[in-house]
């Protein structure tokens, strides 16, 4: 996944503060996003004051945690792989990781026979479904993660090869070699 430049501030932004300068309007809650500023999170009415022309998410809010509707993000991002969720009729993926369960054996299998169970690669948090990341900032470093090494083992494989011509060929131990000085017959007189 090749990472927008606007990826980054968008999971580390604090949604849900009040708008200072909307603080006494109905809808001041700064839900919102741009991904062209790519600054701050903003308000209803700051979306129509400066971001009218904008692609803009709006960030929701699931059992206090930050969710997106997956019809706005897949519009700008490959969400392949990050568990989707129906909450209030709406299909939508979490921004960021979540505590675990209290109860739960963080990545556990179940003792239940014939029970499969996924998890997130990058935390281990159970997922209902085969998906391999439980929200957008898990795939964005599970995919650094996996980058830096395939990375590594491609220097590891530049560096063997540069190696490779340094040393003597080696004969297997079934090659046919002389034994000694050759000596050949005399000649004949």
């Amino acid at each position: 996944m090749e990472e927008p430049k606007w990826l980054e501030g968008l999971l580390r932004t604090n949604f849900f503060s009040i708008c200072p300068r909307h603080r006494e309007t109905p809808r001041n809650e700064c839900n919102m996003f741009c991904l062209s500023c790519q600054n701050a999170a903003f308000c209803f009415y700051c979306r129509s004051s400066y971001h009218i022309d904008h692609p803009v998410l709006q960030i929701r809010r699931s059992s206090y945690h930050d969710v997106v509707r997956v019809s706005e993000i897949e519009k700008a991002l490959d969400i392949r792989g990050v568990q989707t969720y129906v909450i209030n009729s709406a299909r939508v993926l979490f921004l960021n990781e979540r505590p675990h369960p209290k109860n739960s054996s963080h990545g556990a299998a179940s003792s239940t026979p014939k029970t499969i169970s996924y998890f997130c690669e990058t935390c281990s948090r159970t997922l209902l479904d085969p998906f391999r990341f439980c929200s957008l900032g898990c795939k964005v470093e599970g995919m650094r993660k996996n980058k830096e090494e395939e990375e590594e083992r491609l220097r590891k494989e530049r560096q063997q090869e540069t190696h490779k011509g340094t040393h003597p060929p080696t004969h297997s131990s079934n090659s046919r070699r002389r034994k000694g000085i050759p000596h050949r017959a005399p000649f004949a007189s």
